[in-house]
């Protein structure tokens, strides 16, 4: 099972569409994960059409995917554990906002967004990720998103591109 990790798009604002190494990996996808800040209800629909996604609100977004996205979720694909949550909020680093929205479940991995930062490290025995951006990459020198692929056993990466 091949999983595309994306968050904050922002677009049409960053971008005006997806870049190459993204729409490859989208298109040869079996789920689509979405950490917030899509921005518009187009761009969401804009991801529906490469297939199954899955998706959080992030702070950003227009009132019509705050109205139907909620703010965190978890999902169980091939027994693995999956919480999701944007990372948006007051105080902390945003890695520990994830964690902390996830305190009192049993996830092996927590996807989030916000920072546009790519991350991928154990906190508390849980995989926390941040896939970066795609299109809003900051002071950062590289795009990115990420891939889950859960076989026999799973490994997640970062994809870099510019």
């Amino acid at each position: 099972m091949k999983i595309v990790i994306v968050s904050d798009t922002h677009m049409p604002r960053k971008e005006r569409g997806l870049p190459e190494p993204l729409r490859n990996d989208l298109m040869d996808s079996d789920l689509i994960i979405h950490g917030g800040d899509f921005q518009t209800f187009d761009v969401y629909e804009e991801f529906k059409k490469y297939g199954e996604l899955i998706a959080v609100v992030g702070n950003v977004d227009r009132v019509e995917l705050k109205s139907m996205l909620p703010k965190r979720r978890i999902i169980e694909k091939k027994g693995l554990k999956i919480g999701i949550v944007h990372g948006d909020g007051k105080g902390k680093t945003t890695e520990k906002r994830a964690l902390e929205a996830f305190e009192d479940e049993d996830v092996d991995i927590i996807i989030f967004g916000h920072s546009h930062i790519p991350f991928s490290r154990f906190m508390k025995g849980i995989l926390l990720f941040n896939p970066g951006s795609p299109t809003d990459k900051r002071k950062l020198p590289y795009y990115s998103h990420g891939i889950l692929t859960i076989k026999k056993t799973w490994k997640i990466e970062h994809i870099f591109y510019q």
